[in-house]
């Protein structure tokens, strides 16, 4: 699944998510489902794991739900 966003894109599946940011360093941030939570409210996706730490604010929250429903978690309140 792809999802745009005004910083970039979301490539998600039901194993790993993968996020590439837009701008002349052309980063990327990668995490495998079960290092990623949701949260809702201020729309944000962290990434937390071995050697792993990052996190990211989307548009809205359709777009948060859009990847909850792919990746198959549930978006923290």
């Amino acid at each position: 699944m792809l999802i745009e966003f005004n910083q970039g894109k979301i490539i998600a599946n039901h194993r790993d998510i993968m996020i590439k940011l837009e701008g002349d360093a052309k980063v990327t941030l990668q995490a495998q489902v079960d290092e990623v939570t949701l949260i809702g409210g201020a729309n944000v996706v962290t990434a937390l794991g071995s050697g792993l730490s990052w996190s990211l604010r989307l548009d809205n929250r359709e777009q948060l739900q859009s990847l909850a429903a792919e990746i198959g978690i549930a978006i923290q309140e």
